[in-house]
This record gives C-alpha cells, structure tokens and sequence, in this order.
C-alpha cells in the first residue's frame, strides 16, 4: 500500500510540474551525453596515441652538397661514407633503439615522386638533391630527446627530426576539444541541478498541505521526502536514458554509416562498440544519482520534516 502511495505521489509529481519536469530530462540528457561524448574522446585520444606512436620514427637526416653550400649544420660538407658508417654503428650500440633503416637519395627520391609528384617543384629536383637519412625505431617513442642529444650538431648530420612532434600537436588539439566539451558539461550539469532544486521547491511548496497532514499522523521523513526524490530520480533516468540513446546513434552515424568516418579515414583506428556500451551503466547511474542527492538535500531546506 504504501509502496502504491509513493508511486501514485510521484506520478502526481511530475504531471503536476511536467514544463520543470520536461526541462530537467533535457538538460540532463545534454549534459550526460556531452560526458559520455567527453569520456570517449579521451578513449579515442589514447586509441589513437597508442595507434600512431608506436608506428613514429626518428628521422636523422645526412648533409648532402647542397646543404654544404646553404646550411650552417653542414658547413664541414657532405657527409662522408665513414660517418655514415660511425652514425650506424653507434645507432646499433642504443638499447632504446629497436630498428634502423637506411634511406638512400635515390629511395628519398622515388619516395618523393610518389607522394608529390603533380607538384611543380618535382620536376626541378635530381636525387643528388635529396638527403640521404636513417628512419629509427624506438622502443619508447618518448625518449626521442637521446637520439637528438646524441646525433644533433654531428658531423655530417643536417637535422634530427622527431615524426611525434607532428603528432603532438594534433593531440593537443583533441585534447583541447575535450577540455570545452567538459566545460560545457559542466554548465549543462550545474543547469540541470538548479532546475532539479527548483522542481523539488515547486512540488515541496505547492504539496505543503498534504506533507503537513502526514507529519501530523506521524509519518516518518523518509516517508514524507521518498515521493519527491523519486519524482528527480525517474525525470533523471529518462534524461539518461535519452543520452544513452543519442550516443548510440551518435556513434552509428557518424563512424559505421551515414558520415561513415571509418570508411573514409581509414588511417583513424576508430573506438568500438565495446567502449560505448561500458559508459552506458555509469551515464544511467550518474543520472539517478545526481537528482536524487540534489532533491534530497534541497528538501532539507525546503521542506521542514
């Protein structure tokens, strides 16, 4: 019976204050579905470091005559095959390094041509031109900065070059991105409990009455509070819900269909299903906690038990 009481009150509740009641579903539903999208970014961050990190190299790039002739790293001339030599062996003697690749000026050439070929400036260039180079392999890509202490302003060294700069800067980027998503969850979050607090005054104020005939038949607070912190946990679960939904279809359209990014970037290893489906449980429960804490703790202002 009381179980019918507390559901019965609930029901009343929302219909009572359906236009809060609506507006508090949808600033949840925004907010958790902006930290679902925020927790799956990071996830796509760190899939993607561990993706592209572990395919960098360090590149040391050898003088060639014409940077003799224009570069103040290379003003000693060319490098020679007996430094190329030294620089091998001593690559060979790194325990951080894993593999080593020589690039010739005909490679870098080729290689060149294959990947800007329409550009004007290809056919002015000769392989003599190009620098010769090794690609290293590292087994800890952050220990870069070995390599460039090590070969930097050695003779017959033009430049030490490190791909995961390049990288870092995209990262950061993301990184950035994620950061104003969670900002903006942060406001939405902070929305949706001023709403949820103004709910529970409404409904507490306009059910004074009844609470004042319960508390003199002696019913307990719990008892007397339980309707309305229900009233926010259920608008919360919908909202939940609702963003449950959106980043379901979020993920479906935009990676597997529709945009279908994983066809078209194929270079992003994109994150699965697997990842969605483990934020679901912690945006629903966010979403029944959050409103019943917030109601429980504006009841104790708001209505005296």
């Amino acid at each position: 019976m009381r179980a019918q009481f507390v559901l019965s009150e609930i029901g009343v509740g929302l219909r009572r204050n359906l236009t809060m009641t609506f507006a508090v579903i949808v600033s949840v539903a925004l907010s958790l579905a902006l930290f679902g999208g925020s927790l799956l970014m990071s996830d796509q961050v760190s899939t993607m470091k561990g993706y592209w990190y572990d395919k960098v190299n360090v590149s040391i790039f050898l003088c060639n005559k014409s940077d003799a002739q224009s570069d103040v790293n290379c003003a000693k001339g060319a490098v020679t095959e007996d430094q190329k030599k030294q620089i091998r062996t001593d690559l060979g003697k790194m325990t951080i390094v894993e593999k080593v690749t020589y690039e010739s000026q005909d490679d870098a050439y080729k290689h060149y041509k294959e990947q800007f070929g329409n550009s004007p400036l290809a056919g002015s260039l000769t392989p003599d031109q190009m620098q010769e180079s090794y690609r290293i392999k590292l087994k800890d890509p952050q220990k870069y900065q070995v390599i460039a202490t090590a070969f930097n302003g050695r003779d017959g060294v033009q430049s030490v070059q490190d791909q995961k700069g390049i990288l870092d800067n995209l990262f950061q980027l993301l990184n950035l991105m994620n950061r104003a998503a969670l900002g903006v969850m942060a406001l939405m979050l902070l929305v949706a409990l001023l709403l949820i607090v103004n709910t529970v005054r409404v409904s507490a104020f306009s059910r004074r009455r009844e609470t004042g005939i319960m508390r003199l038949v002696g019913a307990s607070g719990f008892y007397i509070q339980a309707p309305f912190i229900m009233e926010a946990a259920v608008a919360g679960l919908i909202g939940g819900g609702l963003a449950c939904v959106f980043l379901v279809v979020g993920r479906y359209f935009t990676i597997d269909h529709g945009m279908a990014l994983s066809n078209k970037l194929t270079l992003i290893n994109f994150v699965g299903w697997d990842a969605v489906l483990t934020k679901l449980p912690l945006i629903l429960a966010t979403s029944v906690l959050m409103p019943a804490l917030a109601a429980f703790f504006a009841l104790r202002k708001y209505l005296k038990v």
